[in-house]
């Protein structure tokens, strides 16, 4: 797209300056719920010239970047929470239908692994954090998980960056497959104490459900199905 290929040119022409900070920003921040503006290329771009170059700083860009992957996918939170997930015709295609339901189950199954990794897939952490709005994940749940998989996407795309400004020219793609297994890993453990958490809390309140006349359910324990 030559719009988008023009605003990347911008960014980097703008990498030794410190307007570069907020436009990066912003684009980050788009790029959380309007995929067709991806912003991977940038980031990754911007951190081999902060090693070749020496600008912009490292620790400046993972943190805006951060920043901005919070508050695009908050956004895309907050606009699955406003307008659901059948309110357009486009939401109601098969093909969008049958993403929306396997990101539903994965949210009550293994959320922290679907939020973690999803923020690695441009129209795949959209549909995910939409979903988690539209289905009433819990917002306290939902910020933190967004904030941790916004710091290891930040964190793996400037690194991939580093990688190929220093020594791994020839293979971007290496460091990239190695932060998503690494996310993978880290939501999978995530879900684990969680899930354990639960089941103990569950446990010990089991009696007092029963005397209330209460069915235990681990799914509206863990706060999946509830409104934030």
């Amino acid at each position: 797209m030559p719009a988008v290929d023009a605003l990347n040119a911008l960014v980097l022409a703008l990498a030794g300056s410190a307007w570069v900070y907020p436009v990066v920003f912003a684009l980050v921040v788009v790029d959380g719920f309007f995929p067709p503006l991806p912003s991977e290329t940038v980031v990754v771009a911007l951190g081999a010239l902060a090693i070749s170059a020496g600008a912009p700083n490292l620790g400046w860009l993972i943190g805006v970047v951060t920043a901005g992957a919070v508050l695009g996918d908050s956004i895309a939170y907050l606009i699955g929470r406003r307008i659901g997930l059948t309110r357009f015709g486009w939401q109601r295609r098969p093909a969008v239908a049958r993403i929306a339901d396997k990101a539903r189950t994965a949210l009550l199954n293994r959320p922290a692994s679907l939020l973690l990794t999803a923020r690695y897939i441009p129209v795949g952490r959209v549909a995910v954090n939409m979903t988690a709005g539209a289905t009433g994940f819990p917002i306290r749940r939902f910020l933190p998980l967004a904030a941790l998989s916004g710091l290891a996407w930040a964190t793996a795309s400037v690194l991939v960056g580093v990688l190929a400004g220093a020594w791994l020219q020839s293979n971007p793609l290496l460091g990239a497959l190695l932060a998503v297994a690494a996310a993978l890993l880290l939501g999978v453990l995530i879900d684990a104490v969680v899930l354990r958490v639960v089941r103990n809390r569950t446990a010990r309140q089991t009696g007092n459900r029963a005397q209330r006349g209460e069915t235990p359910s681990l799914h509206r324990e863990v706060g999946e199905v509830e409104a934030g």
